[in-house]
């Protein structure tokens, strides 16, 4: 069940939707939220003596236009989350940011996240790397919400048969009940037999839900594309699949569907573990 959620926030223009999103997403599953913005080590230090004869300019200015941004940040997610009528704290923390995050995490249910992040528009279609590190360090569910993305819509689970996408099914079993949304179940199959026995396992999981359970099936075409497809079609507010598919070393070094549809989807991507 996820009674508290995560929001990490740098205080970005792509932060934005990932504060919006938490705060909806915490409201509509009246579960507590937690925020934090962290203060980067790598930027708080400044620059240093390089050998060039050139004096580094005071690291104490930068320090303190830092800390006050994330405390602008805290407060701007607090309002969020008053407006919601959610019970909320958010705190401030110093280090390398994925690694807060994560440690923040251990006491969440689900991990929210913006996708770009204060870089965004100097990246070519890669996923930010604060997000990255969370969706990788982390044991937790992870919530990618890129720019504009909103809370409305039906819900798309995408189910391989892997452990993580039966995780995955379960927890939008969980969201779509307090979300009152339906779900799409994507299965992707180049076996007709294979994907009949997979929508039946899926069957079993979601049960006597209260909202409308619908299947779409495909066979040719690369996965990732046809589920982000699916999305768009359906107008989906959330995808839900496995953080890692049916070959977890490979996919952690490799990359995996999970990771090309939270790099690509216009819709959050939440990530179940």
């Amino acid at each position: 069940m996820i009674s508290s959620i995560l929001v990490a926030t740098d205080g970005s223009e792509a932060a934005v939707a990932a504060e919006r999103f938490g705060a909806s997403l915490a409201g509509r599953m009246k579960a507590r939220l937690m925020g934090v913005s962290v203060v980067e080590d790598r930027l708080a230090r400044g620059f240093t003596e390089d050998g060039l004869g050139v004096a580094p300019p005071s690291p104490e200015a930068l320090a303190t236009y830092l800390r006050a941004r994330a405390e602008a940040a805290c407060r701007r997610l607090s309002e969020r989350a008053a407006a919601e009528g959610v019970e909320h704290t958010c705190e401030t923390s110093d280090g390398i940011a994925d690694d807060r995050i994560v440690e923040k995490g251990q006491g969440a249910d689900l991990i929210v996240v913006g996708r770009d992040g204060n870089d965004a528009a100097y990246r070519t279609g890669l996923i930010g790397g604060t997000a990255n590190g969370v969706v990788r360090k982390s044991a937790k569910a992870a919530l990618v919400v890129p720019a504009g993305a909103q809370l409305s819509g039906p819900l798309v689970l995408a189910f391989d048969g892997s452990p993580g996408s039966r995780i995955g099914a379960n927890a939008a079993v969980q969201l779509a009940t307090r979300l009152g949304e339906p779900i799409h179940v994507f299965v992707d199959s180049k076996d007709k037999g294979r994907a009949v026995a997979r929508f039946e396992e899926v069957r079993g999981i979601v049960g006597s839900l209260p909202v409308p359970v619908r299947e779409i099936s495909s066979t040719l075409g690369r996965p990732d594309v046809k589920i982000v497809d699916s999305a768009r079609e359906v107008r989906a507010g959330l995808i839900v699949m496995g953080a890692y598919g049916r070959n977890r070393i490979t996919d952690y070094f490799l990359g995996s569907n999970s990771a090309a549809v939270a790099r690509t989807s216009p819709v959050a991507v939440l990530l179940a573990r």
